[in-house]
């Protein structure tokens, strides 16, 4: 089993950040409105990153480090082109 670090743009300009373990599913449930409280609120636009990883735990360290906030200028680099 893959698991998934991923980014949505919102229809707001945010960026949402979560972790899974079935991408296409968990998009399809943000889409619905039942996939995170921001996202009932602020529609997804798309997955503008995604990044793969073998455990739940390395995926988890990895989200809570991208929602830090300390790499700011390394995702505004990095997604300079997809917002």
């Amino acid at each position: 089993m893959k698991w998934y670090v991923y980014i949505l743009l919102c229809d707001n300009g945010s960026l949402y950040k979560g972790f899974t373990n079935n991408l296409e599913q968990r998009y399809k449930k943000h889409l619905s409105g039942c996939g995170a409280e921001h996202t009932k609120k602020y529609k997804p636009i798309k997955i503008v990153y995604y990044e793969i990883f073998e455990t739940e735990q390395e995926a988890a360290k990895r989200e809570k480090f991208l929602k830090s906030g300390l790499d700011r200028a390394w995702l505004k680099e990095k997604l300079k082109n997809e917002i």
